[in-house]
């Protein structure tokens, strides 16, 4: 392809927002353009795919190509528009009163649109360590991508020593966001007439009284902590999402489940917190459905674990973003990113991008074009200052 020229940050938004890249969707047709626009500059990339083969990951390298420098992530696909109330396409860019509206404009296609617009500036710069693109597939549902991205950079080296996500923050840096642990509890239970309940063991009952601890778990957890201040809110939470069981009414419910989730501050083990649940329902509720049928009782699984992610303020990194998006302050989010998975694997990780996470995941979602013009300034300085 021959170079394709100087785009704008809203030129390429509006062709990556044409992409219906939900999270259950392939995300090549997107990845294909992507690889195209880099092929035109003689960008190098390496491509990484999912098990299936329908969802690839690019991990671009402009200047030296070798271990080190900073890399810019943004993950490409986007949560549903299913169920909700859009006043137009939502795969087609908006132009209203200074914002730009579509799925993706903020989460976080517009991040993705600022680092491609721009690939000709880092080539102009002489860079003596690497600018590090990573674009990456499913971090709606659980980051699978960033896990298979890492998988690539240990089989190539080729890993830089710091990172910025660039989820919506209204280009501030946050430095820390907590963990998260997915479970899905099921209980077993034994069937029978509704009419003789005490020759059955009541899978919803049972279900219930755990749930029940649930929520006096979060008011413990709400009062007691442990406390990490800069989060909102400060603590551990714990919180039940979907309930299910029994299959009609005369009839002694032999199954329920329900899914709950922590989401945990830096430090604080889920496991622990699993275990303390699973001691309680152990002692408390399982011996008498098991006096009536030993193969009564719960199981547990673990459906989803992201780390939390955590950057001493006093870091490099974490002075210099602030320097360079005119910061005088960093905060913390509870909401989880890929950060904690760069960081995990030893990459330096804090979160600066254009947005605001409010608008993410909403019908209508938008964009600042003013956040963009911010975003485009601030990866441009970021460049000049760690990599030249």
């Amino acid at each position: 392809m021959s170079n394709p020229g100087r785009q704008s940050t809203v030129d390429l938004l509006r062709r990556l927002v044409a992409f219906d890249t939900t999270s259950r969707n392939s995300n090549l047709a997107l990845i294909g353009f992507v690889r195209d626009y880099l092929d035109g500059f003689g960008v190098a990339y390496r491509v990484s795919q999912n098990a299936a083969g329908d969802k690839a990951n690019i991990h671009a390298m402009i200047g030296p190509r070798a271990t080190g420098g900073l890399a810019l992530s943004g993950h490409v696909d986007t949560v549903p528009v299913d169920g909700q109330s859009w006043s137009a396409d939502p795969f087609t860019l908006r132009h209203q009163d200074g914002r730009l509206l579509a799925r993706g404009a903020c989460d976080m296609k517009g991040f993705v649109a600022a680092c491609l617009a721009a690939v000709p500036d880092f080539q102009a710069m002489p860079l003596v360590r690497p600018l590090h693109l990573f674009i990456s597939y499913d971090e709606e549902v659980g980051c699978n991508g960033a896990v298979r991205l890492i998988e690539d950079m240990a089989e190539s080296g080729l890993r830089p020593s710091v990172c910025v996500v660039g989820e919506p923050s209204m280009m501030k840096p946050i430095l820390a966001h907590k963990g998260k642990l997915n479970l899905r509890v099921t209980v077993k239970g034994r069937p029978g007439h509704s009419s003789e309940p005490a020759k059955g063991v009541n899978a919803v009952y049972a279900a219930a009284r755990a749930i029940d601890w649930v929520r006096q778990e979060s008011e413990r957890l709400a009062a007691e902590g442990p406390f990490e201040e800069g989060f909102d809110p400060p603590y551990t939470t714990i919180h039940v999402g979907t309930v299910k069981g029994g299959s009609i009414l005369n009839i002694i419910p032999e199954h329920a489940e329900f899914t709950m989730e922590w989401r945990l501050i830096p430090g604080d083990d889920p496991y622990a917190h699993l275990r303390r649940m699973q001691h309680w329902i152990a002692e408390t509720i399982e011996p008498a459905m098991k006096a009536v049928d030993p193969a009564c009782g719960f199981s547990y699984t673990v459906e989803l674990e992201m780390p939390g992610m955590y950057l001493p303020a006093n870091h490099d990194l974490a002075t210099i973003v602030k320097q360079v998006a005119s910061s005088n302050s960093a905060g913390k989010v509870a909401y989880g990113t890929e950060g904690g998975f760069y960081e995990e694997a030893g990459i330096a990780t804090i979160i600066c991008g254009p947005g605001d996470i409010a608008q993410a995941h909403q019908p209508d979602e938008w964009i600042a074009e003013e956040q963009l013009v911010l975003c485009d300034r601030f990866i441009r300085r970021m460049a000049e200052r760690l990599l030249t």
